[in-house]
C-alpha cells in the first residue's frame, strides 16, 4: 500500500547538508513554538509537534537519516512513495505500520492510528512488528480445528514527557480485516523508554475457542526541546558565565511543571550535575542540571582590562 511521502528535511526547516548540531538546533526551536503545552491552537500543535519529533528521530539518529538519505533526492513531498525494490530499510520487519501475528499459510495484518508515528516512518523503518508466540499450523487440518491461543501483537506509542511524568489517557484505534476498535490506552506515571503497555485480549484471534492474544504497545519517549531522559531522570543543561560559576549565584531552571530556582554554589565546576529531587518522570525520577560554563566571544576595551587585572592578581593556575 503506498504512502505519503514525507521530507523530514523540509520539516525541520534545515538542507539536506545539514550538520547534527544545525539539525539539532532547529528541531530544539520548532518543537518550543510548537510545544501542545504552550501552543494556542492546541490541536493543530499536537499533530505538528508529533511531526517534528518523528522527522528528529530520523535525522537525529545518524544511522535513520543514512537510511533515509538512501532514498535520493528524487522522491517528492506529497507523491505516494513505495520502498524501491531490494530496499532493506525496513531491516526484516513488516510493512506499512502494522503488527504481524502467525507465520502459517495466512497472514493477520494490524493498523495502528493515534500512536503518534505516520504509516511512511514505519514502512521505512517497521517499528511495530509482532511478537512470537504459540505454533504455527503447516498441512491441511480441513477435518479437525486445532486449538491454538492468539498471537500477541506489538506496536509502538510515542509519549510526550508530559505525558510520562503525569501519565495519561490516550485513545488508539487498531485495525484488522477492516474492522477498526478503538481502545482507551492508560499511560502511568513514570513510564520509560521502551516499556510496554498490555491490552489483554486485543491481539490475533484464537482459533478453536482459545483465548486471544494480547496487544503490547512499546514506549517511545518523544523529543524533548530542553530534556534528555536517563531512566527516570530528566538531564538540563545551563550554561553559566565564569563569574556565576566563581561566586555563586542563583538561577531559574525549566521543569516539566513550571520554572524553579535553584542555588549554584561558589567555585562550580563546569559538567558539574545539581540535583533537583522528585522533578523527574514520576516519583522515582530527579532532575539533573548540568552546569556548562561559558565564555564572551567578544569583550568590550573596558572588559578586557578587567580580565587582564584579574589574570594579573588571581593566584589561581588550573595546570598547577
Amino acid at each position: 500500500m503506498p504512502v505519503q511521502y514525507k521530507d523530514y528535511y523540509e520539516i525541520l526547516g534545515v538542507p539536506r547538508t545539514a550538520t547534527e548540531d544545525e539539525i539539532k538546533k532547529s528541531f530544539r526551536k520548532l518543537a518550543r513554538q510548537y510545544h501542545p503545552d504552550v501552543a494556542k491552537d492546541k490541536k493543530h500543535a499536537e499533530e505538528k509537534f508529533k511531526e517534528i519529533n518523528e522527522a528528529y528521530e530520523v535525522l537525529g539518529d545518524s544511522a535513520k537519516r543514512k537510511k533515509y538519505d538512501e532514498l535520493g533526492a528524487n522522491w517528492k513531498s506529497g507523491s505516494e512513495f513505495r520502498p524501491p525494490p531490494g530496499w532493506d530499510g525496513h531491516q526484516g520487519r513488516p510493512f506499512p505500520g502494522r503488527g504481524r501475528a502467525g507465520q502459517g499459510t495466512e497472514t493477520h495484518d494490524f493498523e495502528f492510528g493515534g500512536t503518534g508515528f505516520s504509516d511512511f516512518f514505519d514502512q521505512l523503518f517497521g517499528s511495530r512488528g509482532g511478537r512470537r508466540g504459540g505454533f504455527s499450523n503447516f498441512g491441511n487440518f480441513e477435518d479437525e480445528e486445532v486449538t491454538e491461543r492468539g498471537r500477541d501483537v506489538e506496536g509502538d506509542i510515542m509519549v510526550t514527557l508530559e505525558e510520562a511524568a503525569r501519565g495519561s489517557v490516550r485513545a488508539v484505534s487498531v485495525r484488522h480485516n477492516n474492522r477498526t476498535e478503538t481502545h482507551q490506552v492508560k499511560i502511568p506515571p513514570g513510564v520509560t523508554e521502551g516499556q510496554r503497555l498490555r491490552i489483554a485480549g486485543r491481539g490475533e484471534h484464537g482459533s478453536g475457542g482459545a483465548q486471544s492474544g494480547d496487544l503490547y504497545l512499546r514506549v517511545r519517549l518523544a523529543k524533548h526541546p530542553d530534556f534528555d531522559v536517563d531512566g527516570h531522570n530528566l538531564i538540563y543543561e545551563t550554561e553559566l558565565a565564569p563569574w556565576e560559576a566563581v561566586l555563586g549565584t542563583e538561577i531559574s531552571v525549566p521543569t516539566l511543571d513550571g520554572h524553579v530556582h535553584i542555588k549554584i554554589p561558589p567555585g562550580t565546576q563546569g559538567g558539574q550535575k545539581l540535583r533537583v529531587r522528585n522533578r523527574g518522570l514520576g516519583s522515582k525520577g530527579d532532575l539533573f542540571v548540568v552546569t556548562k560554563i561559558t565564555v564572551p566571544a567578544k569583550v568590550s576595551d573596558a572588559d578586557k582590562k578587567l580580565w587582564e587585572q584579574l589574570r594579573k592578581e588571581s593566584q589561581f593556575n588550573p595546570r598547577d
